[in-house]
């Protein structure tokens, strides 16, 4: 042999020893397990003995593809795991493999404008979600020290939650009625109306049909809240655990702003079928029924979900999540567990009535039934000052309606108080995906306790609203922005106001 071969041998081999000392490999337990039973989307498992509570599997189904599911039962040999994905083609002797991480779901700015389920997977045609981290879908709400009281508004942009039924930042308000009222057309002018007020909005679908999600998809780029926005959604043919766990996953969406100090709004759309979802789920599991078939933990599922939603203090970053949880009602039965149950979580209730719907008094809000828990502590001092008495008089309005159709004789009074009331329910009714500012609202009831309206036919009072702005502010230029910041007007700047109402509602 060469001495040029010796030394190409040599140098193999020591680059062989480098090698090997450089290599150490590591010993990684791998538990996998198998499909034992699958009921619906619950799929029994054993052969996973370190399996956790929560955590994330991956079962391999007939056809090679990956389905992902989450341990929601620990018994001694096996385990119960609910499915977020359509559960055909998983047999039994299906390969089960831990993930060894808690359910997740990304979280970040990358999130915003884009549609997304429960998992953060996107729905829509833009590509992967990009994000910044990923959190955990279930997380213990913040602690009472680290809470701070309401005391911002959230305008809504409609006039009778804003005069009457005011919400804050942190506030949990509810939106009950009837199916087919208006209670989502309600949420989504609330997202529209945050529009250049630094709030992030997410709309959390949760068993509603996907055309529906799509209509409010579209109202959302048609008036450029995508903008700001976030839909996460699962439809009414996603699996009941991909229904169970997507609210869950939106908070925790909502809760990454926060941390950051940023205000958010969050519309879960509707926590009925949520419900309805977490109840299928546990009969399948075998857990005893209670009251109209729902588990006994059903209160405290929804509670650990809104008890998320509050104001934090300066020192936690002072960030908020105001969320509209919405709840559907049958035959007007607000009394019905489940809708009792929310009314006893959040901070007050928007009531959606469908005999105001039927009258085509649009949002079809039933002011005597809806109560904000909160009220004027978080509401501009310009509609608090405006509208302090107007929910006790239009609540006496409606009674002496109702007692006027059985005597046709009134006396003046009677019928000056009906004729303000009839002016008070048409300032009320606003169109779809047509907010007012907080400076149109105060014009309006300003012009309205000024009595300018008692002389104006009540059809012509709206048809006439755009021409009074845009006359006001031509008269007082300053004068809107100084309102949109909640001032009261002053006495000179409130004979402006009236002048200008007089000029336009007044003409023929």
């Amino acid at each position: 042999m060469s001495a040029k071969n010796r030394e190409m041998i040599a140098g193999s081999l020591n680059a062989y020893e480098n090698l090997t000392d450089e290599f150490n490999p590591e010993m990684k337990v791998v538990e996998r397990g198998e499909v034992l039973d699958l009921a619906e989307s619950i799929a029994q498992v054993s052969g996973l003995p370190g399996l956790g509570y929560q955590e994330l599997v991956r079962i391999k189904a007939e056809d090679g593809t990956i389905r992902t599911g989450m341990a929601i039962n620990l018994d001694v040999e096996t385990a119960s795991i609910v499915l977020f994905d359509d559960p055909r083609g998983i047999v039994s002797g299906a390969e089960v493999r831990r993930t060894g991480r808690v359910l997740d779901v990304p979280v970040g700015d990358g999130l915003i404008g884009r549609v997304t389920d429960g998992l953060g997977r996107p729905l829509d045609d833009k590509g992967p979600v990009e994000f910044s981290e990923r959190w955990p879908v279930e997380r213990e709400a913040p602690e009472i020290m680290d809470r701070q009281a309401v005391t911002v508004p959230l305008q809504t942009g409609i006039l009778a939650v804003d005069s009457m039924i005011p919400i804050g930042r942190g506030q949990r308000e509810l939106i009950i009625g009837d199916r087919q009222c208006g209670k989502t057309a309600i949420a989504v002018d609330a997202i529209v109306n945050q529009k250049g007020k630094n709030v992030t909005a997410i709309y959390c679908a949760v068993g509603i049909a996907m055309s529906t999600v799509a209509e409010v998809i579209s109202d959302l780029r048609a008036n450029a809240a995508m903008d700001y926005s976030i839909v996460v959604a699962a439809s009414g043919e996603a699996t009941a655990g991909l229904n169970f766990i997507t609210p869950f996953a939106a908070t925790s969406m909502a809760e990454y702003f926060m941390a950051r100090g940023r205000d958010v709004l969050i519309v879960y759309d509707d926590l009925i079928h949520h419900a309805r979802s977490y109840r299928e789920l546990t009969l399948l599991l075998r857990r005893p029924p209670g009251r109209e078939a729902f588990p006994g933990d059903i209160f405290y599922l929804h509670s650990r979900l809104l008890e998320r939603s509050t104001h934090l203090v300066k020192a936690k970053g002072g960030g908020s999540i105001t969320a509209l949880p919405i709840a559907e009602t049958e035959a007007q039965n607000i009394a019905a567990y489940i809708p009792t149950n929310l009314i006893s979580i959040t901070d007050g209730q928007i009531y959606v009535s469908p005999r105001l719907f039927s009258q085509a008094q649009l949002p079809a809000i039933d002011v005597l039934k809806s109560v904000s828990r909160v009220g004027g502590q978080a509401q501009l001092a310009g509609l608090r000052a405006l509208s302090g008495d107007l929910r006790l008089s239009y609540a006496q309005f409606e009674e002496l309606e109702t007692f006027s159709r059985l005597d046709t004789a009134l006396d003046e009074s009677t019928r000056q108080t009906l004729e303000r009331g009839r002016r008070v329910r048409e300032i009320l009714k606003q169109p779809l995906l047509s907010p007012l500012s907080a400076a149109q609202q105060i014009l309006l009831l300003t012009v309205l306790n000024a009595g300018v309206f008692d002389k104006v036919p009540a059809e012509g009072i709206n048809a006439r609203r755009k021409d009074f702005f845009i006359e006001v502010n031509v008269a007082v230029p300053s004068l809107m922005e100084r309102l949109e910041a909640g001032e009261v007007p002053g006495t000179e700047e409130e004979t402006a106001i009236i002048a200008a109402a007089k000029k336009i509602f007044n003409r023929t």
